[in-house]
C-alpha cells in the first residue's frame, strides 16, 4: 500500500500498474528501475490519496480501479438502512424503491409542466393574453396537476418516514 499519493504517480510504478509481470520458472517478476523484483501471484497494490477528487492521466486511470470513499453521513445511513430492510423486510424495501421512483417521476412531470407553461407564456401575444383560452386552460391543468403531485409527494414522504 502506498499512502498519501499526489496527483502524479512515479514512473517507476508503471510496470506494477500495467501488470508487466514476467514468469521465470515458477515465480513472477517485475522490473522496478534496474532490478527484477519477485512478485507473489496474489500481489495487490493499493494506492491511497488524501486528495478530494484526484485526476490522474488516462493511462493510469485505465490501469487502475479508482474508488472514491467520501460519503456523507446521511448517504451512508440510507445505504445501511436499505441493506438491513432488504434482509429483514424485503417487501418494505421494494415499496421504498417504488416511492423513490415515483418521486423522481413526479419531479420530471413538474419540470415538464413548468417548461411547457413557460413556453406557452412566451409564445402568447401580450396584448391578448387574457383572452387566450388555450393558455388559461393550460394554466388550470398545470395547477391541478401540480397540486395533485404535491399532495402525493406529502403522502409519499410520510410513507418514507414510516418505512424508515
Amino acid at each position: 500500500m502506498i499512502e498519501a499519493l499526489g496527483q502524479d504517480i512515479n514512473a517507476v510504478l508503471d510496470p506494477l500498474l500495467s501488470r508487466a509481470f514476467t514468469k521465470k520458472g515458477k515465480n513472477y517478476y517485475v522490473k522496478l528501475g534496474t532490478e527484477d523484483v519477485e512478485v507473489m501471484p496474489t500481489f495487490k497494490l493499493y494506492l491511497q490519496s488524501k486528495m478530494q477528487n484526484p485526476h490522474y492521466k488516462p493511462e493510469v486511470a485505465a490501469q487502475c480501479t479508482i474508488i472514491n470513499f467520501i460519503v456523507t453521513e446521511s448517504g451512508l445511513e440510507d445505504q445501511l438502512l436499505a441493506d438491513v430492510v432488504r434482509i429483514e423486510k424485503p417487501d418494505l424495501e421494494q415499496k421504498r424503491d417504488e416511492l423513490v421512483k415515483q418521486q423522481n417521476e413526479f419531479d420530471i412531470t413538474l419540470a415538464r409542466l413548468e417548461e411547457q407553461l413557460l413556453q406557452n407564456l412566451s409564445d402568447a401575444d401580450p396584448a391578448s393574453i387574457l383572452e387566450n383560452f388555450e393558455l388559461i386552460e393550460g394554466l388550470e391543468v398545470t395547477k391541478k396537476t401540480s397540486t395533485t403531485i404535491m399532495e402525493q409527494q406529502i403522502i409519499a414522504k410520510q410513507t418514507q418516514i414510516d418505512i424508515n
